[in-house]
């Protein structure tokens, strides 16, 4: 047979297709698109932590308390048992490791590298839901990826530590795993894919939502349909029961009471909402008029894509599209129920909200191409979809613009001379109770040696828990169990740090409480926001017996 060429088979025609739409075949503009919208979410979050004072600075409340929870666990305390934190507990699983490496770095640096761990995970998104839908083709991922990349609420909570890039995380790894191309996967990818979804409830229950579309996409066939509840529960149960069963009541206390019951709680103007949801955060008052234009835009595209589509192909959406607009529709209509929202809320409805808006568009696209009389025609294959992508990319373009422009010059909420004027005032080891545990951690004054200091981490959802639903504005203190709680951490703190006007609100002050308080602590710093630093007076005494004897 020397001289002889053998020639692989050829491979069936409707193989390779196959490949192709599951994304087996290299498809070159779809990778560069993908590692294009990466490289931009990570140039747009990576150039917001680079302002002056946002790595090492005091950003937010919520961080703080989630990175405490960590550190408090690697110190032997449990959360619920020991103290009251108002979240699942992964969250401060996933902080653990860099909670650990705040032991050698200190908690300011073990801050700012779960910061960056964060940025991370917000950038990895925009990968995952290029890889997700990349079997659509060039139309599908632009959108997807560029709405990611540049989502404002995507970029803002990837500023530090909040729950939202964690949860979208865990949920698009989710999806990944659950869907094989457009359809659902089998037994084995549905149980791994329903334990990511069910981490992601462990960090946050908005979770809740995908996983209900994915059971009723899969209830036909009631053996996926169990296969994926069974990983829901492991993924959820794992992680959950252990501080559960440790502490029952507090455990519900914290997580069920205190997020769910509020008392009096001002509701959210519906503008502000849909401002938020629709990316127009940047505007400054814009009008109800041009709010709900944008609302009618975007659900109208979606609704008029689905359908057109449909009738065009004449069949209905596949399951990975209902996936996207149902749950980017369930999750819009939860964030319009309750009294409270924030601004970090739309961060989980950014993944949701660009299948929503790409698959059903890149769907309808082909449609339209594959209708056309010249559309077998050497050169004429997929203009439309072509153009449509180019046309988002600048539109992304045109948002990335906007987004370096509000980040530039954004100021932390404590800034590095008056954590440093802190961290010099208190003597290391020092008992600090502070209604913001950032600024502790910032300073590098979280850690006490200290017996007896207070551990709470999480004064207003310690109110909230305890009260149950009411702040310190709304009588919490009244509630003799939160009166009990405050006291003693009073009671035992060698230094108090308050936030200016938010304290008020946090800690449960009574008239007894301030009457201890004013005779009890001298204000020894303060700063232009009305931060102020305390010291319990008497005698001063030297560092290490200030430390030693509390």
């Amino acid at each position: 047979m020397s001289g002889t060429t053998v020639r692989p088979a050829a491979e069936p025609a409707g193989l390779a297709r196959g490949r192709a739409r599951r994304g087996w075949l290299p498809c070159t503009p779809v990778a560069a698109v993908i590692a294009a919208a990466a490289a931009l979410a990570l140039g747009l979050r990576a150039y917001q932590i680079a302002q002056p004072g946002a790595l090492l600075g005091v950003a937010w409340y919520d961080d703080g308390v989630y990175f405490a929870s960590a550190l408090r666990l690697t110190q032997g305390a449990v959360p619920y048992r020991d103290f009251f934190f108002a979240q699942p507990p992964g969250i401060t699983l996933l902080m653990t490791p860099t909670a650990l490496a705040a032991k050698a770095t200190g908690t300011a640096g073990g801050m700012a590298i779960a910061r960056v761990l964060t940025l991370l995970a917000s950038t990895a998104c925009v990968i995952l839901g290029g890889l997700l839908v990349r079997h659509r083709g060039l139309l599908a991922v632009t959108v997807t990826c560029g709405l990611l990349a540049v989502y404002p609420a995507s970029v803002g909570d990837s500023r530090t530590i909040f729950l939202e890039p964690w949860v979208a995380l865990f949920c698009l790894a989710a999806a990944l795993a659950v869907f094989d191309g457009d359809r659902l996967a089998g037994g084995r990818r549905l149980a791994w894919g329903g334990a990511a979804f069910g981490f992601a409830g462990a960090v946050e229950s908005w979770a809740i939502a995908p996983v209900l579309i994915v059971v009723a996409l899969a209830l036909p066939r009631p053996r996926r349909a169990a296969a994926f509840a069974g990983g829901v529960a492991a993924g959820f149960c794992v992680p959950v029961l252990p501080f559960a069963l440790l502490a029952p009541r507090r455990f519900y206390e914290s997580v069920v009471v205190a997020q769910l019951v509020r008392y009096r709680q001002v509701r959210v103007p519906v503008w502000v909402r849909l401002q938020d949801m629709t990316g127009l955060e940047y505007l400054a008052r814009p009008s109800h008029l041009l709010l709900v234009l944008a609302t009618v835009i975007v659900a109208g595209f979606v609704t008029v894509a689905v359908v057109s589509a449909w009738m065009l192909t004449r069949r209905p959406p596949p399951p990975l599209e209902w996936f996207g607009v149902a749950t980017a529709a369930l999750v819009a209509l939860a964030f319009m129920w309750p009294p409270g929202f924030f601004f970090h809320f739309p961060g989980f409805l950014a993944p949701f909200l660009a299948l929503a808006i790409a698959l059903p568009g890149a769907r309808l696209a082909a449609a339209l191409d594959a209708a056309r009389p010249t559309a077998g025609r050497l050169g004429a294959r997929h203009p439309l979809q072509w153009t449509a992508a180019a046309l988002a990319g600048l539109a992304i373009a045109v948002m990335a613009v906007i987004q370096v422009r509000a980040e530039t010059g954004a100021a932390p909420r404590l800034g590095l001379t008056a954590i440093a004027a802190a961290r010099r005032a208190i003597p290391a080891g020092a008992c600090v109770l502070t209604d913001q545990v950032s600024f502790t951690i910032a300073a590098d004054r979280f850690d006490s040696g200290v017996p007896g200091c207070p551990l709470m981490i999480d004064p207003l959802g310690t109110d909230y828990a305890l009260s149950p639903g009411r702040d310190g504005t709304q009588g919490a203190g009244r509630i003799p169990a939160v009166a009990v709680i405050m006291r003693d951490a009073f009671t035992h703190a060698q230094y108090v740090w308050l936030a200016g006007g938010y304290n008020r609100r946090r800690i449960a002050w009574t008239p007894a409480l301030h009457a201890y308080f004013d005779r009890t602590f001298a204000r020894v710093l303060t700063d232009g926001k009305g931060d102020a630093l305390y010291v319990r007076k008497g005698p001063r005494r030297p560092v290490n017996d200030l430390v030693r004897r509390g």
